[in-house]
């Protein structure tokens, strides 16, 4: 398929998914078009030899999902929230990765291209769909600092936390005192209980459990 046409076609899904376009969308589809180029591969993918490491969230992250499709539900995309629109691009086949990330010259160059546009948005949105991959992106080839193997882990493998019981997939499960505990059992946790709740939820069980056996 012609690039162009291809590129229009990524934009147009965006768009639907996101339900309007915008500037981060076109830096994020044509990252991943980039990176199929880099690593010699076709996008966006229909199998998960593509893996990507995306550094914010956002309407960036829709980009880059559909020119890669790359997804949370394929496991095929991390987030690491730094704050970044940037993105790490792995080929588990060949273990090469190429992080690539907007110029720090881009807006600018934006409002030179388009000094009349309507505003720096509507200058940004035209000109990203214009600028060279050479002069619009910085791109670096590197070396992960953790496993893929580990990451993706093996179909299948589950346990029991010993502390709270919940199910634990994909070998993520904390090994302390020859015991597996999940992540919040072990301290690693984005949440605490609320214990006020927690016991009105189990007063409320205790009494209908009561009531159904005097029943």
């Amino acid at each position: 398929m012609d690039e162009v046409l291809r590129f229009n076609e990524l934009l147009a899904e965006s768009t639907r998914r996101h339900d309007h376009l915008c500037p981060r969308q076109v830096i994020g589809v044509r990252m991943g078009m980039l990176a199929g180029k880099r690593l010699h591969l076709e996008l966006p993918q229909t199998n998960k030899r593509l893996f990507t490491f995306i550094e914010t969230d956002g309407c960036f992250a829709d980009g880059v999902t559909v020119s890669t499709n790359c997804t949370l539900g394929h496991r095929t995309l991390r987030l690491f929230d730094y704050g970044k629109a940037a993105t790490a691009f792995v080929d588990t086949e060949t273990e090469q990765a190429v992080r690539i990330v907007p110029s720090h010259k881009l807006r600018a160059l934006a409002l030179q291209m388009l000094p009349d546009a309507k505003s720096h948005w509507h200058a940004q949105l035209a000109a990203y769909q214009q600028i060279l991959d050479e002069i619009m992106f910085d791109v670096q080839w590197v070396t992960l600092d953790l496993s893929m193997a580990e990451l993706i882990s093996r179909h299948g493998v589950r346990v029991n936390c010993a502390a709270c019981g919940e199910e634990i997939i994909n070998e993520r499960e904390v090994i302390v005192n020859g015991q597996p505990l999940c992540r919040a059992c072990a301290g690693d946790s984005y949440y605490h209980p609320n214990l006020q709740a927690s016991l009105v939820n189990t007063f409320e069980t205790v009494l209908e459990t009561n009531q159904s056996a005097i029943k």
